[in-house]
This record gives C-alpha cells, sequence and structure tokens, in this order.
C-alpha cells in the first residue's frame, strides 16, 4: 500500500480520529430518534459522517496518484501558539479566573481580545481590518447570543455595568 498523497492521509486519519471520538462521547447522551432527539443524537451523526468522510479522504489519498506525493512541510508554530492563545484568552476573559482574581470581562471584550490574538498568526496583519472584523463579529455574536438566543453571560466588564 502506497500513501500517494500526505496531506490527504493523515487528515483522513484525523477525521476519523476525531469524528470516533464524537460518536464515542455522544453515546454517552440519550440519542433518542429522528423524531424525538436527545442531546446526543447530533453529536453522534455527525462523528459518524465525519468519521465517513474521513475513510473516504484517506481512501482517495491511497488510490488517487497527486504530483509530487503532497508531502506534508514543517508544522507553523507561530500561528498554532497564536490560535492556541487566543483561545484561551478568550475562555479566560469571557468566564473570568477567580482564582488568580481575574473578573469577567465579558462577550464583547473577550471577542475583541480574540480576535486580535489570533490575527497576529497572519503575516503583516493589519490594525484596521482586525478591528473592523472584530467589530463585525462582536455585533453578531451580541445579536445572535444576547438578543436572539436570551442567553445569560456577562455582556460587560462588572466594572462598567456595576
Amino acid at each position: 500500500m502506497n500513501i500517494k498523497s500526505q496531506k490527504d492521509f493523515f487528515s483522513g486519519l484525523m477525521f476519523m480520529g476525531v469524528g470516533t471520538a464524537f460518536a464515542w462521547g455522544a453515546t454517552t447522551y440519550n440519542v433518542g430518534n429522528g423524531a424525538r432527539m436527545g442531546p446526543g443524537y447530533f453529536p453522534l451523526y455527525l462523528g459518524v459522517l465525519m468519521t465517513i468522510l474521513g475513510a473516504v479522504i484517506t481512501f482517495q489519498a491511497l488510490a488517487v496518484e497527486t504530483v509530487g506525493g503532497d508531502k506534508i512541510g514543517k508544522w507553523a508554530w507561530k500561528p498554532l501558539f497564536f490560535i492556541i492563545v487566543a483561545n484561551l484568552v478568550f475562555g479566560a476573559l469571557l468566564a473570568g479566573l477567580p482564582y488568580f482574581g481575574l473578573p469577567a470581562m465579558g462577550l464583547i471584550a473577550a471577542i475583541y481580545a480574540l480576535v486580535f490574538i489570533a490575527s497576529m498568526a497572519e503575516e503583516g496583519w493589519k490594525f484596521k481590518a482586525t478591528f473592523i472584523l472584530a467589530t463585525v463579529l462582536a455585533i453578531g455574536s451580541y445579536i445572535a447570543f444576547v438578543v436572539a438566543l436570551k442567553l445569560q453571560f456577562p455582556v460587560w466588564p462588572a466594572f462598567i455595568t456595576g
């Protein structure tokens, strides 16, 4: 068996692994059926579809010839670092870290921090474009989660809202 596309082969394996983990994790919840879906219904079938997609991609990587073998390049450590840090900071700002004395800063501040930190992963990022993106995402998130879905979590920092 000869791997004809390394990128597709390993991405297919990743899809199969993540899909299997989701499907297996969803079995701990009530799955229900199509008419009365339980909390495990969507993750189970999403995991199954992801596993099937991964199997198809892996099979194609073994069967379809690509130019140069589609070798895997070096790890992009800088983008990986900034994306992970951005998500950690988002969680810390949204909910706060009482153990360290960091209060919840709210949704808006967390989104701005997320977008600005994550954008540092890009070479030659521009402040204006990042600010516009953060503003659009903050407004859209506020409308979707607070106004439309009526989710209860802090939107603004506690020192502003009192």
